[in-house]
């Protein structure tokens, strides 16, 4: 296995599949850690990813917590606060964390040093990909000595940019948004005093976000106008009015420029992620406006959907057909949250001097539209597509694609301390002792949903007695008829 890229992405694909025993070689063009901060986010689920690696107890010791978020106009007015829950969501783990990029991509690589199967090598630029008979002849220079291997897969992690998508013919579609947005990253011990999550301007002339994201780490955002680029705000003199409404009276001298760079915000999906052999992932396969911080999190996302699936096709498990249900569900839900992006950037950034009349008055009635604060706080993301691997129903409601909550099971412990890494079947009603077989048989892991336990009260609100929930903890089916859902659990067993 060859992966292109040691960003997260590539790094988590990696671990992932080392997990299950798998080797890859992960070739990155940068010698070391690219030094720059750019994600600053995560939610819970993608948190549930870091615990699947083994590292969420680290990133808490780097991470800062975030309370939500507050939607204030350009007098710092506040016209609506929607909270995340800063220490336990549904699956255990804090609903929003900001970090520093470099520390966590430090922490990742630190993780992938526990597994032997996997070698990085720095200063590896792929230069191209060639299909051969069994494989794909990855060539690359590094130190500027040509080299290639022949890989099994190519998981094409390689950014924005791409040579993986070139590769294989993709092209990306844009989805209509293109934004220029001046970034400021911040260093200071001075304590500014600002409510503790993200603040979003509402401002027709000058939309901004503000957001601390480390014990002296701040990040803002400002949207520049026509004729403006970031070189403008590069001094001091410059910069520093536009941080006045959080900073005040700190002075110039205590707040550390660590970077300034303009970024065109995109919102891009490539038209296809799969090459027989050949995947793309993270930015790669799609770009996502920042508006609800879910960049960084979909490539993670798109890792923990494809690792378990290869483990199985390269031991024997899985039939190589399955593959395809890689693109099948996450085409779809990227798409949807790029959508979703897009939307709340255009809700709280546009529309001029009328749009910022209608937010002021709005925006601090949303709570009474019914079930929209709870979508606006909700962290769950949208069911994946039906596939090979997710039964969907057609004509009526399922749990089949949604996550499984990493629910308390007793002892402590949480759904995923037990099952990780393989098919569970999580049900309410005990198992006949020939099910039971079946169950162990096709490899996966029984968990009683006790009455008046979260999965058991999960799984009453889905109609169901009992779930099939994958390795990645997403429910593969779920229903009443224990028999006809043993049965339908697929044999896996790849196990971490």
């Amino acid at each position: 296995m060859v992966i292109v890229g040691a960003g997260p992405t590539g790094l988590t694909a990696a671990t992932l599949l080392a997990q299950y025993g798998v080797e890859s070689l992960v070739l990155d063009r940068w010698e070391t850690i690219y030094p720059q901060p750019r994600a600053v986010h995560l939610d819970d689920e993608i948190c549930r990813i870091l615990g699947r690696l083994g590292l969420f107890a680290e990133f808490s010791g780097i991470s800062w917590r975030c309370n939500g978020l507050r939607l204030v106009d350009r007098d710092m007015r506040v016209l609506a606060e929607f909270r995340r829950d800063a220490a336990h969501g549904r699956h255990g783990y804090p609903e929003a964390s900001m970090f520093h990029q470099p520390e966590l991509e430090a922490l990742l690589r630190s993780g992938l040093k526990r597994h032997s199967v996997v070698t990085l090598r720095g200063g590896a630029e792929v230069t191209s990909l060639a299909p051969e008979v069994g494989g794909v002849r990855v060539a690359f220079t590094e130190s500027g000595r040509p080299d290639s291997v022949l890989a099994r897969y190519v998981l094409g992690c390689d950014g924005a940019n791409s040579l993986t998508r070139t590769s294989i013919g993709a092209v990306m579609r844009d989805l209509g948004c293109t934004q220029r947005w001046l970034v400021a990253d911040i260093r200071t011990d001075a304590e500014l005093d600002a409510w503790e999550g993200v603040h979003q301007v509402s401002d027709p002339t000058r939309a901004a976000t503000y957001m601390r994201i480390g014990k002296n780490r701040y990040r803002w955002e400002f949207q520049l106008t026509d004729g403006e680029t970031a070189d403008d705000y590069r001094e001091p003199a410059a910069l520093v009015p536009l941080l006045k409404p959080w900073t005040g009276e700190t002075p110039a001298d205590r707040l550390e420029i660590v970077r300034v760079a303009e970024y065109t915000f995109r919102a891009q999906v490539a038209d296809r992620w799969r090459d027989r052999r050949v995947f793309l992932l993270g930015d790669a396969a799609h770009l996502t406006p920042p508006f609800i911080g879910q960049g960084m999190g979909a490539g993670m996302r798109d890792a923990m959907n494809l690792a378990w699936k290869l483990a199985g096709v390269l031991d024997g498990t899985l039939p190589e057909t399955v593959l395809a249900s890689y693109e099948t569900e996450r085409k779809p839900h990227a798409t949807t949250m790029i959508r979703l992006a897009k939307l709340m950037g255009t809700a709280m950034t546009e529309g001029g001097e009328l749009g910022n009349l209608l937010r002021r008055v709005a925006a601090p009635r949303l709570h009474l539209v019914p079930g929209l604060r709870k979508r606006v706080l909700e962290t769950a993301t949208p069911a994946l597509h039906r596939s090979a691997l997710v039964a969907r129903p057609l004509l009526r409601h399922s749990l089949a694609g949604r996550q499984c909550p990493n629910a308390p099971i007793g002892g402590g412990r949480r759904l995923d301390d037990v099952t990780a890494g393989r098919f569970a079947f999580i049900s309410t009603a005990e198992p006949s002792p020939a099910q039971r077989a079946d169950i162990e048989q096709r490899g996966a892991v029984l968990v009683m949903a006790l009455p008046g336990s979260a999965l058991h009260r999960w799984l009453r609100r889905g109609f169901a007695h009992a779930a099939v929930v994958r390795p990645d903890a997403t429910v593969h089916s779920a229903g009443r008829d224990l028999t006809a859902l043993c049965a339908a659990i697929p044999p896996y067993h790849a196990t971490p």
